[in-house]
């Protein structure tokens, strides 16, 4: 409310408000499919981050609904991997004899989590894990907000060595997300920390993770070794 008394709203404010109207006014009827988070992004000139808050305030009004009975998950050897758990403890309480080696935290940059997040900053959280007979599984690199306690993670390090404690103590729990799963042939680098021959081909998987209110969690880049993941998709109802 500002001095006149008048109430001042947000942008996020205002297209809820707009998209609201539409809805109750049949421009949008029941069953028509929303724009995506970037056309509406560019139409009301506002960031990716402030369409997904405002996309969650209508949702919680009971104005529009996402698709549900769709999900997936990951396996190793053919086991599932709980990811809320965190694959470290996911693939140890399963009685896999894999090693989790922690490379590196360190800040860094990120302009496209940026831009869609209004995040200026985050931490990176490298790690390798190890089959102790086989040899390197997998590479990953996880980007967490350098806000609040995290922004300490490179001095002070992982809680009981899990990124997954880590959120948690820091209030962050994951509420849904996205994932996309290619193939992407291993650099000079990657080949190195795998020991694998350059060029071959790893799956390559991006997973953001994020809060109820559409907020950044986790956003992970992993390569997994074709041999020993898989990635499964449910969908319908059970």
């Amino acid at each position: 409310m500002d001095r006149t008394g008048q109430v001042r709203f947000g942008k996020r404010d205002r297209l809820v408000a707009d998209l609201e109207r539409q809805i109750h006014s049949g421009r949008l009827a029941r069953g028509d499919q929303l724009p995506g988070e970037h056309e509406l992004a560019e139409r009301y000139r506002v960031s990716r981050g402030t369409v997904r808050s405002a996309l969650s305030e209508l949702q919680r009004r009971d104005l529009i609904a996402t698709q549900s009975g769709v999900g997936s998950f990951v396996t190793f050897d053919g086991v599932q991997l709980d990811q809320s758990l965190g694959w470290a403890t996911a693939l140890a309480g399963s009685g896999f004899d894999i090693a989790t080696e922690l490379l590196g935290i360190e800040r860094t940059t990120a302009a496209a989590l940026t831009e869609r997040f209004e995040i200026p900053e985050f931490v990176a959280v490298r790690r390798l894990r190890r089959d102790r007979e086989a040899g390197p599984v997998s590479y990953e690199v996880a980007l967490v907000p350098a806000t609040g306690e995290l922004a300490e993670l490179p001095e002070r390090g992982l809680l009981r060595d899990s990124l997954t404690a880590t959120l948690a103590s820091a209030g962050l729990h994951a509420a849904g997300g996205e994932q996309w799963i290619g193939t992407q042939a291993l650099t000079e680098d990657t080949a190195a920390l795998l020991e694998r021959p350059v060029g071959e081909l790893f799956l390559h998987a991006t997973r953001t993770s994020t809060d109820p209110s559409g907020g950044l969690v986790e956003h992970v880049v992993s390569l997994l070794d074709p041999a020993r993941f898989r990635f499964h998709l449910t969908f319908g109802a059970r």
